[in-house]
């Protein structure tokens, strides 16, 4: 059964990519007693509440015809942030050349946490770190963002 993030994904995407606005990522948790689902957005030069509130406005009927939800829920429309975390293959793909940061769920070389350039992602990925480079299966990774400059 196909998770709940990736049918709203798969439903909304159309409606969001028409805006003109890239649709970076779905997540449904529960935090507390309640639960959330967050639509992250981004668009070059960036995304302002603006947008923020026109893909509120465009998906919540999509979400609400569909009704692939069965509790009650909040709708977050953000950004995905600086640091964005990457979870789908086409950001590793659009990531390749930038500084990006892995989590490990074993450690590798005594690290379980690794910064470097991203130098290609088909078939894992190969990081270019200040040891050398790296190459890493995703089963590996149990987190993976772009690095904000420090």
């Amino acid at each position: 059964m196909a998770k709940t993030a990736d049918v709203v994904y798969n439903l909304i995407e159309p409606t969001v990519r028409a805006l003109g606005i890239t649709l970076w990522d779905v997540r449904f948790v529960k935090e507390g007693a309640s639960y959330y689902l967050r639509v992250y957005i981004d668009k070059e030069g960036g995304v302002g509440i603006d947008d923020c509130v026109a893909v509120s406005h465009a998906i919540d009927p999509i979400i609400d015809e569909a009704d692939p939800i069965d509790k009650q829920y909040y709708l977050e429309v953000c950004s995905p942030g600086i640091d964005r975390e990457l979870t789908r293959d086409e950001h590793f793909s659009a990531a390749e050349g930038e500084r990006i940061t892995v989590k490990l769920f074993s450690a590798v070389d005594g690290k379980k946490e690794l910064t470097g350039t991203l130098k290609n992602s088909e078939n894992g990925l190969t990081l270019v770190t200040g040891q050398g480079e790296i190459t890493l299966t995703r089963s590996q990774i149990s987190k993976a963002y772009i690095k904000s400059e420090d």
